[in-house]
């Protein structure tokens, strides 16, 4: 069989995996671009791999499975975990100075793009085990209990499995699921509930707020909001709670930032979002993505993000015309580009 042949047989046998292998990835770093290169680790070493494989033994998902767990698990050993302002320091005044924790390496949405990327495997990938708030709870793991959890209770794999792909016992398997079972019930994170509402209603809530966002609106950005909303915005340490901590920075980011703003949808970790532009002489500029939690009563989270990174790994232009429009090429080359700090 020339070289060729094996290429192709193999990737036939592994492609299918990959937007479910990013999704594994993921949820074990919390970091969209770790989990790329971590995927593309996964392959190179099952290439490598590949002469031993033995499909008597193990299926493919259980054998990739392994090696991307273990790549992951090597990888933590030197990489510290990813949280959001919520889960690392006390809440603040909606008005006190932001604060940029720049030293803390935080948890990044992952674009629902890459996983829909023709992949013909992505319909299996469970978007509810994405969310935010459970990849955050995931961070308070070890990095073994982390991947006990997830084999096992979001991708299903018996205990016998997991421990195969663990290279341990179904006894060591059981304990460590068990510790971090009562970490993320310690953290308020029902994995089985973030899946509601349905995501049109969900798309309903946050174009009801782009919309309140786009004409500055506070009170009515306001009655979308849940009791308990909570707002973050790392690399900014600052965090609060409530719709009135909630208007009282609005009003603070629209008196700093004006008034006319443009927005795109986006979608990250199964939940609907926005990009916001900012007024910018004769254009707009590239200010946050904002990924919002929405539940039956209303958005009860948003997670602003202004890393360049992050927004890089959205495909977003950093600016859009008078009329909100992306620019045609060329067309924005006099004009200044990149998010701005903060809100």
């Amino acid at each position: 069989m020339d070289v060729t042949t094996r290429t192709e047989g193999f990737d036939r046998l592994v492609e299918p995996f990959r937007a479910e292998l990013l999704a594994h990835c993921y949820r074990m770093l919390g970091s969209a671009h770790d989990a790329e290169d971590l995927v593309q680790e996964t392959y190179l070493r099952a290439w490598r791999a590949r002469e031993q494989y033995d499909a008597t033994r193990s299926s493919p998902r259980t054998w990739l499975y392994r090696i991307a767990t273990n790549a992951c698990l090597t990888a933590l050993e030197v990489r510290g975990r990813r949280p959001l302002p919520s889960g690392l320091v006390a809440s603040r005044a909606p008005l006190d100075p932001l604060v940029r924790g720049d030293e803390v390496s935080w948890l990044q949405p992952l674009p629902d793009a890459l996983l829909d990327a023709g992949d013909p495997a992505r319909t299996v990938v469970d978007r509810s085990s994405l969310r935010l708030a459970f990849v955050a709870a995931l961070q308070h793991l070890s990095a073994r209990q982390r991947a006990a959890l997830i084999l096992r209770d979001v991708l299903a794999f018996s205990a016998a499995e997991a421990a195969e792909i663990l290279d341990t016992t179904v006894v060591s398997v059981n304990s460590s699921l068990q510790r971090a079972r009562a970490r993320v019930k310690e953290a308020g994170v029902r994995q089985d509930e973030l899946g509601e509402p349905s995501a049109a209603e969900q798309r309903a809530w946050v174009d009801r707020y782009m919309r309140a966002f786009q004409r500055a609106d506070v009170e009515a950005l306001k009655r979308l909001l849940t009791q308990d909303v909570i707002m973050e915005m790392p690399p900014m340490l600052n965090w609060f709670a409530g719709p009135g901590n909630y208007g009282l920075f609005m009003d603070w980011v629209f008196g700093k930032g004006g008034t006319d703003w443009s927005v795109r949808e986006i979608a990250a970790n199964g939940q609907p979002g926005f990009a916001a532009y900012q007024r910018d002489g004769e254009g707009y500029e590239l200010h946050t993505l904002q990924v919002l939690t929405v539940t039956a009563g209303g958005i009860s989270r948003n997670s602003v993000f202004t890393d360049p990174a992050v927004l890089a790994s959205f495909g977003l232009p950093p600016r859009l015309d008078d009329a909100g429009e992306e620019p045609e090429p060329g067309a924005a080359d006099a004009m200044s580009s990149g998010p701005r700090a903060g809100m």
